[in-house]
């Protein structure tokens, strides 16, 4: 049995710094109390003008393929895990393709919102689990949703930042990844997203003046959803993998509200400790929340060889992704 490991992990934050007091301006009134009491969130990271979904990508690619000492030419899968893409059409991944010069390596773009990149951790695993040609695959979650933000929008405009984090995964005989699970609510796919630009609803002057092809929060989720839905994969991967829930070192989460992951860890008696956050310094950043963090945990030396990890994504859709997998570089 081919096993995977993770052997490389990068992440990568625009240098425009956007602090809660700017919000606080922008708004007429103070937000900041309430991001930090309520989010841990202080500050966040936005695109400029001319960055995209593509440049923060790229530079966290070349991070995880230097840190697993890879040659993009060695690549033989691309998989970019994003719902704010360079283009509608071609995928992310195949500009990341030419601007490493990955010249082998196939590629394409999953949509699972801010599940994305568990998702497509998963389907990596299984591609080198089930096939020997591909050997080394990187896995990117990329997220510039700054493009798509009402700057008037309070529920939106304040929580969602830009960023991304990346991963190389490849074969090996020490086994990493332990298992996984795959879970959509689809009942809410109109709840919350960007409904316009699609053929749905294309493009035009009058959706563009009406604010069509931004992020909306149509309707307010039940705020019990993440914590039971969270609680109920990740004690069904570990039962299945044989691993105590107790046994997990780390947790790594969508972090869009700090109570849901509270939530989560008291319902599973685990110490609040154990959860690696970054939304206080960097934001939501959406499908690259947890390789974002994943790499920030590694370049701290939190991470020890053996240490059990959980990955759990979810966004909109509804879509959850769980994963587990045993750090060994």
């Amino acid at each position: 049995m081919r096993e995977v490991r993770i052997t490389g992990t990068g992440h990568f934050a625009p240098e425009k710094v956007v602090p809660n007091s700017y919000f606080n301006d922008l708004l007429g009134e103070d937000v900041d109390t309430w991001l930090v009491e309520n989010l841990t969130i202080r500050e966040r990271r936005w695109c400029s003008e001319k960055q995209s979904a593509a440049d923060l990508a790229e530079e966290a690619a070349k991070k995880a393929l230097a840190g697993a000492g890879v040659s993009a030419s060695e690549l033989d899968l691309i998989i970019v895990a994003t719902d704010t893409p360079e283009y509608i059409s071609p995928s992310t991944a195949s500009v990341i393709q030419d601007r490493l010069g990955a010249v082998k390596a196939g590629t394409f773009d999953l949509n699972t919102a801010c599940a994305g990149f568990v998702t497509a951790c998963d389907t990596a695993a299984k591609f080198i689990k089930a096939d020997e040609q591909y050997n080394k695959v990187l896995v990117i979650g990329a997220y510039a949703m700054s493009k798509y933000l009402d700057l008037h929008d309070k529920k939106t405009v304040t929580l969602f930042a830009d960023g991304a984090g990346a991963v190389v995964l490849e074969s090996s005989d020490i086994k990493g990844f332990l298992g996984s699970m795959l879970h959509t609510e689809g009942q809410y796919n109109s709840w919350m997203g960007i409904y316009g630009g699609g053929t749905n609803m294309p493009l035009t002057e009058e959706r563009i003046r009406s604010k069509d092809h931004l992020l909306r929060f149509v309707r307010k989720f039940p705020k019990e959803l993440n914590p039971e839905k969270w609680t109920s994969m990740i004690n069904s991967v570990c039962a299945k993998a044989g691993v105590k829930v107790s046994d997990i070192n780390h947790f790594f989460f969508t972090q869009i509200n700090i109570n849901s992951i509270w939530q989560t860890l008291d319902n599973l008696n685990i110490p609040r400790g154990r959860a690696v956050t970054i939304m206080h310094k960097y934001g939501y950043t959406g499908s690259a929340c947890i390789p974002m963090a994943l790499d920030d945990a590694h370049q701290q030396g939190i991470l020890k060889n053996g240490d059990k990890l959980i990955f759990m994504g979810s966004g909109g859709g509804l879509a959850f992704a769980c994963q587990l997998f045993e750090w060994n570089t």
